[in-house]
């Protein structure tokens, strides 16, 4: 595969190998074809819509959070879009159903409050609930769905099987960055909770967090557990992946501003982990950088920091062959998820251009941003 040559391209920018991408693309397909499951891609994770043509020459369709997401896979990709929401906005109902095909409800709450706006949708809209099966195996709490008091998906105890008249599905989330084995147990939670439901059900959704493209990811055990329960209850199952659409498939490109010491060797760059790669703060999240080792491990070792005025804005310490010098480029890899998604303009600073790259065209700027996107932010 030809490498991309990263000093041709903006600093920062997100760099997406539409390589890798179809990659992946072509491993979730296959899991498709063989079970006959149905594969959407969560753009809470990756909503790159340049690529949607691309994505949707394989995968179902789109599931969304939000009417703006709903909006944005019914315009650029048009095929099935779903939505869930722990709560929906009375006055955005309309407009969202407008571009639904599924719709998740989070409670019989919610479900009472709109079913009969569903039904006079003008078109058919299937309607799930969301079941919180009140197992997970996820470390950190910020992203596990199922933790002590969590306010999305219904309980059992909640579970109000008198009022499944029009209901087609269940939903559920239980998963971050995990393999098959982890979803084969939260399947015996479900079945053991909601088993006798799933009989009357469509379909089951099994939501979002598998790592399908992650290199040791046990393929073979998904498609047994995916063809297993279709078979036992009769109905369809659909996954969402978001970060397993777009693992290992992107590049932050930034460059080296400044060298400076304060106890040890730091590196200031054009980028930042609280405006452009927020996981970095949160998960937390160490990314990788081509060329460089754990702290102490090569002859240098630095502390990259970003160009905020944040104390935190840190994004780690790494080691390098070589002194970094001011216009040196570093190269994140795995930065295609869960970082266009959730960057911002934090003190006035500038997204990183957004970039792509295929064997046709070569390096593609698909988008770079200026001072009116943060003013019109405002107001």
């Amino acid at each position: 595969m030809k490498p991309i040559d990263f000093s041709k391209v903006p600093s920062p920018s997100y760099v997406v190998d539409e390589r890798l991408l179809t990659k992946n693309l072509e491993l979730l397909k296959s899991i498709q074809d063989r079970t006959g499951c149905r594969i959407l891609l969560a753009l809470k994770g990756f909503s790159m819509h340049s690529t949607f043509p691309l994505v949707g020459e394989y995968l179902a369709g789109i599931t969304s959070s939000s009417l703006f997401e709903a909006q944005l896979g019914y315009e650029k990709m048009g095929k099935e879009v779903h939505v869930y929401a722990p709560a929906y906005v009375g006055h955005e109902m309309d407009e969202l159903l407008g571009y639904v095909d599924h719709i998740v409800f989070n409670s019989f709450n919610q479900w009472n409050q709109y079913k009969d706006k569903v039904k006079s949708a003008g078109k058919t809209i299937e309607c799930g609930i969301r079941i919180n099966p009140e197992y997970s195996e996820i470390e950190t709490a910020l992203y596990d769905p199922c933790y002590t008091n969590s306010r999305l998906g219904t309980t059992l105890a909640n579970f109000d099987k008198s009022q499944l008249d029009g209901i087609d599905g269940l939903h559920f989330h239980a998963m971050c960055e995990q393999n098959s084995d982890t979803l084969e147990r939260i399947i015996q939670v479900v079945e053991e909770k909601f088993g006798d439901v799933l009989h009357q059900m469509k379909w089951l959704n099994f939501g979002g967090g598998h790592h399908i493209t992650r290199e040791d990811y046990d393929v073979e055990k998904l498609v047994n557990i995916i063809n297993y329960i279709q078979d036992k209850y009769n109905l369809l199952v659909y996954l969402e992946p978001g970060e397993a659409v777009a693992l290992n498939t992107g590049y932050l490109v930034a460059t080296v501003l400044d060298v400076q010491k304060n106890g040890m060797d730091l590196a200031i760059l054009d980028t930042s982990a609280t405006c452009h790669m927020p996981d970095v703060l949160e998960m937390p999240y160490r990314p990788m950088i081509i060329g460089s080792g754990q702290p102490n491990e090569l002859a240098y070792t630095y502390r990259l920091g970003g160009l905020t005025c944040l104390a935190g804005d840190v994004i780690g310490d790494y080691s390098f062959e070589q002194p970094l010098q001011p216009g040196d480029r570093l190269v994140f890899t795995d930065m295609a998820h869960y970082s266009m998604v959730k960057n911002h303009m934090f003190n006035g600073v500038n997204l990183p251009s957004i970039v792509s790259y295929n064997d046709e065209e070569g390096i593609k700027v698909i988008r770079e941003f200026k001072f009116e996107d943060y003013s019109g932010r405002l107001s």
